[in-house]
């Protein structure tokens, strides 16, 4: 047999709105514990910046609420650095980790685990995303790096700087260069201007619970 016809070819990034995001989060189940699992990793790649071997590479430990901090002991070149999350994407976290906690999966094992407590494989994020998407209806391809919301903070009007930190990218100029080729030259210029635009709307909003 030969090679599929697109092996080895190199997509774009196709970036979700807020509201898409907010889909496939609603299509991974809430109460399940591996739908709990889905969602905290959505949250850390999507509001935390973080590729997919950072996010699996977490412990507990490494995810503090109080100061509203995710550590990376190992980014890419091996570079630490320190991330904001936001309230809404630590409830997210927070409801995986009681899960673990509920079965009995030890603080020593990655935050992001089997229900055994092993360690996740890349291949089932890659898997996993997708599959969601499907489930939510997005025609759009949908993947970790995407996820990485260099755009949002764009359209949220955060400096280049403070993208570049958080995405853990080596410098200004790869922050640049990462910014200019997901989101449109305009709006490069209106969030290095200070312009921001107005905040997308909370994606990371929990549905009412039924009573």
């Amino acid at each position: 047999m030969g090679e599929p016809a697109n092996k080895g070819r190199r997509y774009p990034a196709e970036i979700l709105s807020a509201e898409e995001v907010g889909s496939l989060l609603r299509a991974a189940s809430p109460r399940a514990p591996t739908g709990l699992r889905a969602r905290a990793l959505i949250a850390l790649l999507y509001r935390g910046g973080l590729r997919v071997f950072e996010a699996l590479a977490l412990h507990p430990k490494d995810v503090d609420e109080r100061s509203g901090t995710v550590t990376v002991l190992a980014g890419k070149g091996g570079r630490r650095r320190v991330v904001g999350l936001d309230p809404a994407a630590f409830v997210l976290v927070e409801r995986w980790a009681d899960a673990g906690r509920a079965a009995a999966i030890s603080a020593r094992r990655p935050l992001l685990c089997t229900l055994g407590g092993e360690p996740l494989d890349p291949s089932y994020v890659r898997r996993l995303l997708p599959r969601l998407a499907r489930r939510a209806g997005i025609q759009k391809r949908v993947h970790a790096h995407g996820l990485r919301h260099a755009a949002e903070l764009a359209v949220e009007g955060k400096p280049v700087n403070l993208i570049q930190r958080q995405l853990g990218h080596s410098s200004l100029a790869t922050a640049s260069r990462y910014l200019d080729h997901i989101a449109p030259r305009d709006l490069i210029a209106a969030m290095r201007g200070g312009s921001g635009r107005p905040p997308p709307p909370d994606a990371l909003r929990q549905p009412k619970r039924r009573r």
